[in-house]
């Protein structure tokens, strides 16, 4: 789907993979926490926007 919204999923994942390791080396297992959420939740959309690319590459093949 779009572009932008898969820059801002791919984003999210890497600042929840900083903040992880911020909490790891800071030794805060709520910030290493945090970021393992955002992580998941950046790729949790990630595979939604796959999803969605491969129901409209179906849809494309039906009209053909």
């Amino acid at each position: 789907m779009g572009a932008v919204d898969k820059a801002k999923n791919k984003t999210e994942e890497l600042a929840g993979k900083a903040k992880e390791k911020v909490g790891q080396v800071t030794g805060n297992k709520d910030t290493e926490a945090e970021g393992h959420k955002d992580q998941a939740k950046g790729n949790l959309k990630q595979a939604g926007e796959k999803v969605k690319d491969a129901v409209d590459d179906v849809k494309d093949a039906l009209k053909k």
